[in-house]
């Protein structure tokens, strides 16, 4: 359990999240993932890195969890920071990333996604922010970078969700498989980027990102900023607390 890395062929080293049931990431999880992408970049040795995870979904965002059971603001502050080192870690990857999606993609997981170089999805694969339903903000960045700019807004407001084969048609999902196929696909796609020259490819990387029309790190911290200022003003909390009532009549009722 937690992040796995390693290499699984020359020139690819694969980034594995496991945090069962549903990979919520706790605070630490956000800043292990992000030391495991630097580190796999920082690799002379690496061209690309594959992002996957085990279990029923690819991310399920933070650990709500954890959060409910802090007292001050210490644990957000920290998730908080370790969802941008995280994000962060992704986009400036000295080599490109390569996210292999499974099942759910809610949250911190559009972070990963969204900052991503090329995406391949099951095809039970949906992705979401349910932000707004937990008194929270955040990501609308990078859903801006996987859909067009008033559905990544009717998306945010109403807390939807699309399926892969959605993203697909505006071209943010390279590839849709069979759930069954999808490390092979990624692993595809991985293979044809490694066996590129290395040097090419690390700087085709930095030139990409130079050329962004988006800062997505000043972006998404400024996103930040409305997050922080509903909890401080008790929203969060309040919304958060309904949502923990509903996950416990939904229990009552099974």
């Amino acid at each position: 359990m937690g992040i796995n890395r390693h290499t699984e062929t020359e020139g690819v080293e694969v980034v594995t999240v496991d945090y069962p049931p549903v990979n919520a990431l706790p605070s630490d999880g956000w800043f292990a993932l992000a030391d495991a992408i630097r580190e796999a970049g920082r690799n002379p040795e690496t061209r690309v890195v594959v992002l996957r995870a085990e279990g029923r979904g690819f991310n399920a965002g933070v650990d709500i969890k954890e959060m409910n059971a802090d007292v001050g603001h210490t644990k957000l502050i920290r998730a908080n920071h370790g969802c941008f080192e995280a994000f962060a870690a992704v986009y400036d990857c000295q080599v490109p990333v390569v996210t292999a999606v499974n099942g759910f993609c809610l949250g911190g997981g559009i972070g990963l996604v969204g900052n991503s170089d090329v995406i391949v999805a099951s095809d039970d694969a949906t992705f979401g922010l349910p932000e707004v339903d937990r008194g929270a903000l955040g990501a609308a960045t990078h859903l801006a970078r996987l859909v067009p700019q008033h559905l990544m807004r009717t998306m945010f407001y109403t807390a939807g969700t699309l399926t892969a084969q959605q993203l697909h048609h505006y071209g943010s999902v390279f590839k849709v498989v069979p759930r069954a196929e999808l490390d092979a696909a990624a692993m595809e796609v991985a293979k044809n980027i490694a066996n590129k020259d290395g040097r090419v490819i690390r700087a085709a990387k930095r030139a990409l990102n130079g050329i962004d029309v988006q800062d997505v790190h000043r972006s998404y911290r400024y996103e930040q900023g409305f997050t922080m200022e509903l909890n401080l003003a008790g929203v969060a909390d309040e919304i958060r607390a309904r949502f923990d009532d509903d996950i416990a009549a939904q229990k009552k009722e099974k």
